[in-house]
């Protein structure tokens, strides 16, 4: 057999497994292969992943991140990026907290520039009002809509680039946050509010069950409200990405912003809506995480979360480019990063080396994108 023949033959052998390898990367839900991969793979290693307990506070972090996360989507499917997300939550956290708060400590927040009108040692506005909860929540989505819609004006109107407008709006609502609060939070927020974060529509038993304190151990939730509350909220972004003519309009202004002009798209009002969105969705974020939290906190957005935002929804699929991403993609790459997030704390490293994993790991996600993309572009010629 020649030189010749022996490549061929090989190639030949290679080929199905290089075919499968490829339709799997290619696949829309490559990115669950992998989560689920990952997951048997890391619990070989750390038998403590699976323990319903463990299991149970994962998703707990799962619900907040992907509200945030869904808005995310919305704005890179139509090539932008929203750095104001965390600041949007921050700023949503201390306005709905500053209704509702039932008592607020002078020492505290007497520096305040809304003590004596707005804030009170007696509490907020609607201080121990049956509607301070729902009034409270109301407030923070209508900021949180209000500060994307600004920001999408902004961009629209004068062309800004979305990296700078948002990067603005991050240092200011971000600061007016910390100035209002004086850096501290606002506690002693009503029941009916802080269930929000923690409360159980569903739950079970397991292990022993003896005595009160081993019950209350032993209890697993299975379906909770912020459970509800965002999948609520990713089923009707899908339904307006998927079944309406507006997400129609946001796949085309991120696959080319000329021509869907062009096209008689109206690319300013997609563009105001779509951030108008992803504020909306950050406001839901702090609410989720201030009724965990028990507390309007100016800083709930702090830290790394912009990083986790930013890296579920790309490790989920979206494109950076735009004109491509899905609601579900997203939810899979959420689940992703909060595991990866678990693993690396239970490998014991510090928050810094914590960061520079996460980043590289979105990186890879980058390139990943890249090299579909190509892939894609390839198979189509």
């Amino acid at each position: 057999m020649s030189s010749a023949q022996l490549t061929e033959q090989r190639h030949q052998q290679g080929a199905p497994a290089a075919r499968w390898l490829k339709r799997i990367l290619l696949s829309d839900y490559f990115v669950l292969y992998l989560t689920i991969a990952y997951f048997l793979g890391v619990a070989v290693f750390f038998p403590a992943l699976v323990e319903p307990r463990n299991l149970s506070n994962q998703l707990a972090n799962v619900w907040p991140l992907a509200a945030a996360a869904i808005g995310e989507t919305f704005v890179l499917l139509i090539a932008g990026i929203d750095l104001s997300i965390g600041a949007t939550m921050g700023f949503a956290s201390v306005a709905g907290a500053v209704v509702m708060t039932s008592a607020a400590d002078k020492l505290l927040l007497g520096g305040s520039p809304l003590w004596g009108t707005l804030l009170g040692e007696t509490g907020g506005v609607l201080a121990n009002h049956p509607a301070a909860a729902a009034v409270a929540i109301l407030v923070m989505l209508v900021a949180g809509m209000l500060i994307g819609a600004l920001s999408g004006f902004f961009i629209a109107r004068f062309r800004l680039p979305a990296f700078m407008m948002t990067l603005v709006a991050l240092m200011f609502f971000s600061s007016a946050a910390v100035w209002i609060t004086q850096s501290q939070n606002i506690v002693n927020l009503p029941d009916s509010f802080t269930n929000l974060g923690a409360g159980d529509v569903v739950s079970v038993y397991f292990g022993e069950k003896a005595t009160p304190e081993i019950k209350r151990r032993d209890i697993l939730p299975l379906v909770t409200y912020p459970m509800l509350i965002t999948t609520g909220l990713a089923v009707l972004a899908h339904l307006l990405l998927t079944r309406t003519t507006f997400g129609r309009y946001v796949y085309a202004v991120g696959i080319n912003r000329k021509a869907a002009a062009v096209s008689g798209v109206p690319v300013g009002r997609v563009i105001v809506a779509v951030f108008a969105i992803a504020g909306l969705c950050a406001a839901v974020a702090g609410i989720l995480y201030s009724a965990r939290l028990e507390g309007g906190r100016p800083t709930i957005g702090g830290g790394s979360a912009l990083l986790d935002i930013i890296g579920a929804t790309v490790i989920g699929g979206t494109s950076l480019s735009g004109g491509k991403g899905k609601i579900a993609w997203t939810m899979v790459g959420v689940l992703f990063f909060v595991l990866l997030s678990n693993t690396l704390n239970y490998m014991r490293l510090s928050a810094f080396h914590i960061d520079m994993v996460k980043g590289a790991v979105i990186l890879a996600a980058a390139l990943l994108d890249v090299l579909r993309t190509r892939l894609l572009q390839r198979d189509a010629l």
